[in-house]
């Protein structure tokens, strides 16, 4: 099999570096010697530490699973749960020390660069955009009652998520994934 690119192999091991250390303890040449590449070419490739975490925030966004929320061949709320499952078992894979990348750099880094809180703002606005689409197709279905606003709805569920992600890392544990699905599917979309 081929190589990726220098460029590819730079990003790969920066959306691992962020997602493992976050985006100041994550220097460029942590990220360059992770990548098995010189730190000269980093700068051939991207102008800022800044626009390689846009690049990586995009790649990990692109590895949630977000496609999943538009397949229309699954029923609408299971293909939510099915989509949150998914995120929870990447958690748990990890053993509940990273959370989500979209999450920690809104924590993180979005008071102190405009270019990141752009991007994470686009992201969350995007995740949004998907859950309201699921939620309204899931009324039109009749299986969501019809007085719940589906984006006031999903900004919820986004938010309970994203409380979550936290409650479990610092719990290292599975605790509050199981009140998140309870909660949410058992009792708000129930």
């Amino acid at each position: 099999m081929a190589r990726h690119s220098l460029r590819e192999e730079i990003v790969d091991a920066a959306l691992e570096q962020f997602h493992a250390y976050g985006f100041n303890a994550a220097g460029v040449k942590d990220i360059t010697d992770s990548a098995g590449v010189p730190k000269g070419s980093f700068y051939n490739h991207f102008d800022s530490k800044e626009a390689l975490a846009v690049v990586a925030l995009e790649r990990y966004w692109e590895s949630r699973g977000i496609e999943d929320l538009a397949d229309r061949s699954v029923a609408p709320l299971a293909r939510l749960r099915g989509h949150f499952e998914l995120l929870r078992a990447k958690m748990e894979g990890h053993e509940f020390t990273r959370g989500c990348l979209i999450g920690n750099f809104g924590a993180e880094v979005a008071d102190h660069s405009d270019v990141l809180r752009a991007a994470v703002g686009q992201s969350l606005a995007r995740w949004v955009e998907l859950i309201t689409e699921v939620l309204a197709e899931a009324q039109q279905a009749g299986s969501l009652r019809s007085g719940l606003d589906p984006q006031a709805t999903a900004r919820f569920v986004l938010s309970a998520w994203e409380g979550t992600l936290i409650l479990a890392r610092a719990d290292r544990s599975g605790a509050a994934f199981d009140s998140f699905f309870d909660l949410v599917f058992g009792t708000l979309l129930a």
